[in-house]
């Protein structure tokens, strides 16, 4: 979708028309050229394509946006956008300030919640997402005070001077290509550009990827955020300035609740207990696993594996736990000789620091039964273990 197309699409009683049309297709990518045809003996081709790429992205969105049905996206956009509910979530730190510069706004999914707390100044160089910004917000039908302006954020920040209080959230380009970008450095703009604001705006907030090569941001003295949404791990965070309020957090969502601390390394070590558990993968990302260890009580398995264990289950939102059947050194047919006793006709495989495919080593048990386990593959201060647990953690 281009700009044009999307004008016409959005200001135009055709573009509406056309809109209408192709969401009564209820549209599927791997069907586009099909619905696009259909769409294109009633309407011009730009149209048809505005129209069919926002239902279609509709309906993708539907599961990060409570008003996916009233919004407009581009592909490339929707996919880095925030999710709604962790854009909430975000938004709190911003909470009290005189207002927010969103860096790097696109389709405004941010701007929306922050527009919640403070009055935002969303800036892009993309005309097109700016556009669709605008439109954004005024989907959600609420007055809010809420502007957007077309930079370069490569260039001197725009109004840095005259905001005293006021907040920054930055959301850099993570995608290009089709292609995720790895690196901080090759960010769009580079995640080094914040150097020049913080001067003038020292309360910064930057999404990042969860999977940021942690050494890159050795050069910031922020707090990093990990957030999970429902036992998955969505996104990272660093938090600058005035924002920062640890080290380390991990942050589990929709519930709320957080860990902070310093990563640590050099726990205790010691073979399996009565329960394992499981730490949430923001847990793991933030290295607050032996922070939640001595919540628990609890010690590793290995000093580079997170399982935790302990004779005391204690009930916890940041970790799984199973009670713990039985533990042995790993051998197959031990292994299906066990499975077997215990008539176990279902596994679920679990591991961390096993080379063996869990797929591979299901068909080779050879399960017969009506009884389930859960099979955990790990380390036992380096040696490889297997440990069998009841079902239903």
């Amino acid at each position: 979708m281009n700009l044009a197309g999307f004008k016409q699409l959005l200001h135009t009683d055709l573009g509406q028309t056309a809109l209408r049309a192709a969401e009564d297709l209820q549209p599927r990518e791997v069907d586009y050229l099909q619905h696009f045809q259909t769409l294109s003996r009633s309407y011009p081709p730009e149209v048809a394509q505005a129209a069919l790429e926002t239902a279609i992205l509709r309906q993708e969105a539907a599961d990060k946006f409570s008003h996916a049905s009233q919004m407009y996206f581009t592909r490339t956009a929707l996919e880095q956008a925030s999710n709604e509910a962790l854009a909430r979530w975000r938004a709190r730190r911003y909470d009290g300030a005189a207002g927010v510069l969103d860096l790097g706004c696109s389709i405004g999914s941010d701007s929306l919640a922050l527009a919640e707390v403070a009055p935002v100044v969303g800036i892009d160089y993309d005309p097109l997402r700016l556009s669709l910004a605008r439109a954004n917000l005024q989907s959600v039908k609420r007055s809010f005070d809420a502007h957007f302006v077309q930079a370069n954020l490569r260039a001197a920040l725009p109004l840095a001077g005259s905001l005293k209080n006021w907040g920054v959230f930055f959301d850099p380009g993570r995608r290009q290509g089709g292609r995720r970008i790895r690196s901080v450095a090759d960010y769009q703009p580079p995640l080094e550009t914040i150097k020049g604001w913080l001067p003038d705006l020292p309360a910064v907030g930057v999404k990042l990827s969860p999977a940021v090569n942690l050494e890159e941001l050795a050069d910031y003295p922020g707090e990093i955020e990990f957030i999970s949404l429902r036992g998955a791990l969505k996104e990272a965070v660093l938090w600058l300035g005035s924002f920062k309020s640890a080290a380390r957090r991990a942050t589990l969502l929709p519930t709320g609740v957080t860990l902070s601390g310093e990563p640590r390394t050099g726990g205790p070590i010691g073979p399996p207990q009565r329960y394992i558990y499981e730490p949430d993968p923001a847990v793991l990302r933030a290295g607050l696993v032996l922070d939640l260890a001595a919540e628990l009580g609890a010690h590793q398995l290995d000093a580079d594996i997170a399982y935790l264990t302990a004779d005391q289950q204690v009930d916890t939102p940041f970790a799984r736990s199973w009670e713990v059947e039985a533990w042995f050194p790993f051998q197959l047919k031990r292994l299906r000789a066990y499975l077997r006793e215990k008539q176990v006709g279902q596994v679920v495989i679990k591991k961390r620091g096993s080379p063996l495919e869990p797929e591979r080593l299901a068909r080779q048990l050879k399960l017969q039964g009506d009884q389930a386990r859960v099979i955990f593959l790990t380390h036992l201060d380096g040696r490889p273990i297997v440990i069998v647990a009841f079902s239903g953690g």
